[in-house]
């Protein structure tokens, strides 16, 4: 639901810091998250396209959603040529 998230921003900004970036492998955003993020300190958060998107979560300005589809796509072609997947993540 965010609350920790946005709470840890309202931390870091009242301790000092100029801008707050979040960072998660799943944006599910459940419950009231996609507002409390919209409406917190953070500066953006980055999500994966792991779960299918919603409206919500298009309009909310601060999210910045990436696309896995590159990875898993060398990822497959690297298996199929019997190349290493561990080096994808060098």
């Amino acid at each position: 639901t965010a609350g920790t998230l946005c709470k840890a921003a309202d931390v870091l900004v009242a301790k000092g810091a100029r801008r707050v970036f979040a960072f998660a492998s799943h944006g599910l955003l459940s419950g009231p998250g996609n507002e409390r993020i919209a409406n917190s300190k953070l500066e953006e958060c980055v999500i994966l396209n792991t779960i299918p998107s919603t409206p919500q979560r298009s309009a909310n300005e601060k999210l910045v959603e990436l696309s896995v589809g590159p990875l898993l796509a060398q990822t497959i072609f690297n298996i199929h040529a019997k190349r290493s997947i561990s080096a994808l993540f060098k």
